[in-house]
């Protein structure tokens, strides 16, 4: 065990390096004029990050997967279709509302939403929660019944910009922005591992030869449902969209002891809550058809606890470090030049992604599904490409003052054309991708740096509608550049095929041996 947490640690220290040494460098400049308290906190925060993320890991490989496994096997094995949808749908509601990551998000857009402050938090949670509960059973479905994933996800991105087009209608265009980020947010560090375990157990255990397929497209789906979920509650927001409260990133309020000490103890009670419904499932499902053994509960239970400090650690970490200093990072920068933070968005990006702890999980189920066809190497090399390329759309967006319209469909038309070139595998990973690469980072250091630029290069009443859109283009570059890497190993394997018939064709016949 120890040896498997020291290797941990060294992957995670890999990740969180890169992204610690370009923020430490760019504060040295006379761009960015960091205290010494706000360096030690983020250098902290840096160290939090690494221990959280590798105690996460170990805690996925011990516990989330092998539940979600197992749940996913045993669901189909009860062969009852209610029973699938029921238990499915409480899933997907419960820990989509336990889920941090959609926190982070919730507590930044609260003071628009209905009901206003908590009582607007707490309804948009629940809203997510049923657009994922919703198009979780969707996506089980799909796998037991053998649907076309492309299919699926033409038609309900078509439903998608339908409702995108009642809101501009209606005068809710600014909440555009916000609505697709909400899908982004929603697929965290816990849902994550456990959906894509889920659909691994259930597309095992209804076999077909597109079992390898059918295993990949969950979190795609549940990406989807909470989008038009928030899209419909904005609809009815009544708060004022032209101001925007920035004091949540004043690192004052957490460098205080008792501020320090509520985000703690909020992290603990969430984490708990969020791990707590997933163990309830599992212990319902063990005792009335699952009867594993003693030792694998043991393993279970052992990785639980792993992963409920990583999360505690990495999330604390996050809010406490990364949330303000990305905000003022991105505010200084925008003020001392506009250039300069493109090109640090686009770097920032490249690196950014191999701190989220979900991503990990992504690739190395992928490369054991696919059976080494999919590198974790070219999987994270397509996703930072991916995820620096849309920190820098969104930055450039903010700069010229357009809507996210100009990018998402353009993006999705062509993610959706590729659907139809590439094999379903690839088009199946790559949406899932998109969910898994827009993580808590992202929500906490990345969406905080552009509303931060926002505010120095566009004015406050304009950070719902230009800086909010961030998370989503997170989530909908992968989807075009994870399918670009199945096109290259397509045509790779068509030039390969046609290369070895040119030399069988050109091949001399008197080095043929006839027998009589």
């Amino acid at each position: 065990m120890l040896k498997i947490l020291l290797s941990k640690f060294k992957e995670a220290v890999t990740s969180v390096l890169p992204v610690t040494l370009i923020v430490l460098i760019v504060s040295f400049t006379p761009a960015v004029n960091l205290t010494g308290t706000e360096t030690a906190a983020f250098v902290i925060s840096a160290i939090g990050l690494i221990v959280g993320i590798a105690l996460f890991n170990l805690g996925a490989d011990l516990a989330m997967t092998p539940m979600g496994e197992q749940m996913g096997s045993g669901l189909t094995k009860s062969k009852k279709i209610w029973v699938v949808v029921a238990v499915c749908f409480l899933m997907g509601l419960l820990i989509t509302i336990a889920e941090p990551d959609l926190t982070v998000l919730a507590n930044q857009v609260k003071d628009i939403m209905p009901g206003g402050a908590d009582v607007g938090s707490t309804l948009l949670i629940v809203t997510v929660g049923v657009g994922v509960g919703i198009f979780l059973v969707i996506a089980v479905l799909k796998i037991i019944f053998h649907k076309d994933l492309s299919m699926l996800i033409m038609f309900f991105y078509l439903m998608l910009f339908a409702v995108c087009a009642v809101m501009a209608e209606q005068g809710k265009f600014q909440l555009v922005p916000m609505s697709f980020d909400s899908g982004g947010v929603t697929t965290g560090p816990i849902t994550v591992p456990f959906i894509m375990a889920l659909g691994v157990g259930i597309a095992s255990t209804v076999g077909g030869r597109n079992s390898s397929e059918n295993s990949f497209g969950l979190v795609a789906l549940c990406s989807v449902g909470p989008i038009i979920a928030v899209m419909i509650l904005s609809l009815m927001t009544s708060g004022d969209l032209a101001t925007y409260d920035t004091s949540i990133y004043d690192i004052s309020h957490v460098l205080s002891g008792s501020g320090f000490a509520d985000l703690l103890l909020g992290k603990l009670g969430d984490v708990a809550l969020a791990l707590g419904l997933i163990v309830v499932f599992f212990i319902i499902l063990q005792v009335t058809m699952l009867k594993l053994p003693k030792q694998k509960l043991i393993q279970i239970a052992i990785g639980i606890g792993y992963t409920y400090i990583g999360l505690v650690i990495f999330l604390t970490s996050v809010e406490a470090g990364f949330m303000p200093i990305g905000f003022k990072i991105g505010e200084e920068l925008a003020s001392f030049s506009q250039p300069l933070l493109v090109v640090f968005g686009f770097v920032i990006g490249l690196v950014v992604v191999l701190a989220e702890p979900a991503v990990h999980v992504l690739n190395k189920q992928v490369e054991e599904i696919t059976g080494g066809g999919v590198k974790k190497l070219e999987m994270m090399l397509a996703l930072s490409i991916a995820v620096g390329i849309s920190i820098c759309l969104s930055i450039i967006r903010i700069i010229f003052n357009f809507s996210i319209l100009y990018y998402l469909i353009p993006g999705y038309l062509i993610s959706l054309g590729l659907s139809f070139f590439v094999p379903k595998i690839y088009t199946a990973i790559a949406f899932d991708s998109g969910g898994v690469a827009s993580g808590p980072l992202t929500s906490s250091f990345i969406l905080p740096l552009v509303i931060g630029a926002c505010e120095a290069a566009s004015g406050n009443s304009n950070i719902y509608s230009l800086a909010f859109g961030v998370v989503a283009m997170v989530a909908m570059t992968p989807l075009i550049t994870i399918q670009l890497l199945g096109f290259k190993a397509v045509t790779a394997k068509k030039v390969r095929e046609r290369i070895t018939l040119k030399r069988i064709l050109a091949a001399d016949d008197e080095q043929i041996i006839y027998f009589k």
